[in-house]
């Protein structure tokens, strides 16, 4: 009897080790399992993280090149291009540098995309075509949305460079309150000048985005300096208003208040 007992209790305890060994391989396979998911799920979280660092050093280095290099030099004539299909009239170059006009209209000879839109400002008599891009070739005929911004129509933050010998000439004279137009194929978009800054031309923090619907103009400065300006004039506006094409209708945006010139 006595020997019956002790080898049940032996069976026991070998089907008892088997079950803890079984137990213990499910459970390294497990485990196994969760790292291998966990390494994969990191791998993919690192390339997500790198790809974000990359697109977000591409769109600042776009941004940085754009700053600086606001005073290129003019490209030179290629063949003439088709009609652009959204277009401003010829500008008023009363108050251009010379070798500005020369390179504008060299570039009309130039091959390159429609207009985006036309930017117009009533209180300096401007009105340019919007392209995309901040090369020479494309602020020598028009000003350029930076890249990385917002384009025309759509919600965030628009950046729009060019020339302080050429079309933003005239920003000297804005002032806040002052309105910028926007004008696209599907109507016009109002925006009032918040605040104005002076900024080195590797300061892009004016560029970043906002949850407001905002439109930042870029240009060199001091206006008359001889050279490669040291600065870069920015101008902050907001949306207020937004017409439709071929509509009167004007909802009403209430505008942000206004805040003085910055340095």
């Amino acid at each position: 009897m006595l020997m019956d007992n002790t080898r049940d209790k032996d069976e026991t305890r070998s089907c008892l080790d088997r079950k803890v060994r079984a137990l213990t391989r499910g459970a390294g396979r497990i485990l196994k399992s969760a790292e291998i998911v966990l390494l994969l799920l990191g791998i993919a979280l690192l390339v997500y993280y790198g790809a974000a660092r990359y697109d977000r050093y591409l769109n600042s280095r776009a941004a940085i090149n754009a700053f600086e290099t606001l005073d290129e030099a003019p490209a030179t004539r290629t063949p003439p291009a088709p009609a652009e299909e959204l277009n401003a009239e010829a500008p008023d170059f009363a108050d251009w540098n010379a070798p500005r006009v020369a390179a504008y209209k060299d570039a009309l000879w130039k091959r390159g995309g429609a207009s985006l839109a036309v930017l117009e400002i009533p209180k300096i008599s401007l009105r340019a075509p919007v392209l995309d891009g901040t090369d020479s070739l494309t602020l020598n005929r028009a000003v350029g949305r930076i890249a990385g911004t917002a384009r025309p129509g759509e919600p965030g933050k628009i950046a729009i460079a060019g020339h302080r010998d050429s079309f933003f000439r005239g920003l000297k004279d804005i002032a806040p309150g002052d309105a910028l137009d926007l004008r696209t194929h599907v109507g016009k978009y109002v925006y009032v000048v918040d605040r104005i800054q002076i900024v080195a031309p590797r300061d892009v923090s004016v560029l970043q985005p906002e949850d407001t619907s905002a439109l930042t103009l870029v240009t060199c400065y001091p206006f008359y300096y001889v050279g490669s300006a040291p600065k870069r004039f920015v101008v902050t506006a907001y949306l207020t208003e937004y017409i439709p094409a071929g509509s009167e209708l004007r909802p009403n945006l209430q505008p942000r208040s206004s805040t003085k010139e910055t340095q």
